[in-house]
């Protein structure tokens, strides 16, 4: 028996998220912890999961705000690295009226990207049944070492590996090296979760069930989720595939931490019911679950705080089934 069930590796971060005009007609921004693999992380951990988080943040204002808010939410933080120099890392997020967003990041040099490979906590790896990463620290050598380690501890020690790209383009020299990067990433995971123009942009197949292929003709990918924005959900298992479709909200604020709140409640179910012989049924609820949650999620300001409740997915849930 393993003491954690999902431990992430990768960036913690403030989201700076717009939020009205002052008085003098100035754009206000609040303050909001974020970075997806905590985002995943505090959704497990409302759902009832131990869950822990390997990062670097600053020994700052924003570190300490970080540090807090995780534990707060129930994410274990003793892995969690301060740096006495580098700044904590910070990304201005730009809100569309449709929802969707655009990001600038301060990160260069951030302290996310100083995690080394001599803080890798082997024991905590260990001791986990699923291991989450995104690219986010791979972008530079030294945290991307650090990943790398990680990976190899947890395939040696049988740990269930999963993967979300999260691709960033503005935090890369070239999207040619991020490529590489993705591809590395695919030889480790059992479980990807990837965005619609991420698997598009990788493969080079517009449609997605042809990149899915391109992407299992070269890595052994049990379980593969595409994840489409307005258009629901796919799961591809073995020769299954289930697409559910979303739970549009009337009153959608922005989609920040909606793909991080959809991977949270995937793997979930997965430490619910294992990845072995999933049937077209449980692939179904899985999805239905995911996507409920992930909308919930778009009607509220930020993410890691506010994760919606178990009994407000299934309040959702009902609603559609009645």
């Amino acid at each position: 028996m393993k003491t954690y069930d999902v431990t992430a590796l990768g960036e913690l971060l403030i989201d700076f998220t717009e939020n009205g005009k002052s008085g003098q007609g100035n754009p206000l921004f609040e303050a909001n912890p974020g970075g997806a693999p905590c985002n995943v992380l505090a959704m497990l951990a409302k759902l009832g999961h131990k869950t822990a988080f390997i990062g670097k943040v600053g020994k700052d204002f924003f570190g300490e705000q970080l540090r807090d808010a995780i534990t707060e939410v129930g994410i274990e933080a003793a892995y969690l690295q301060m740096d006495e120099e580098i700044h904590t890392t910070l990304a201005l997020v730009h809100t569309y009226p449709d929802g969707d967003r655009d990001f600038s990041f301060y990160r260069n040099p951030g302290a996310d990207m100083m995690l080394t490979e001599d803080e890798i906590p082997e024991d905590l790896i260990k001791d986990t049944k699923i291991f989450h990463f995104g690219t986010l620290s791979m972008t530079h050598e030294g945290v991307r070492l650090a990943t790398k380690k990680a990976l190899k501890i947890a395939k040696e020690s049988g740990t269930l590996i999963s993967f979300d790209p999260n691709l960033r383009p503005p935090l890369w020299a070239n999207l040619e090296e991020a490529k590489e990067q993705v591809l590395y990433g695919l030889n480790y995971c059992q479980i990807l979760k990837i965005s619609d123009n991420e698997i598009q942009w990788l493969t080079g197949k517009e449609d997605y069930t042809e990149g899915v292929n391109w992407i299992k003709e070269r890595y052994q990918i049990p379980l593969i989720l595409v994840s489409m924005g307005k258009e629901g959900s796919r799961a591809y298992y073995g020769d299954t595939m289930v697409e559910i479709a979303p739970f549009l909200q009337k009153n959608t604020v922005e989609t920040t931490g909606a793909g991080d709140t959809f991977c949270g409640c995937v793997l979930h179910y997965i430490c619910q019911h294992g990845l072995e012989g999933l049937t077209e049924e449980n692939l179904k609820e899985m999805l239905a679950f995911a996507n409920a949650a992930a909308s919930l999620i778009t009607t509220r300001k930020g993410a890691l705080r506010v994760m919606p409740q178990r009994k407000e997915v299934e309040a959702l849930l009902a609603e559609r089934k009645m």
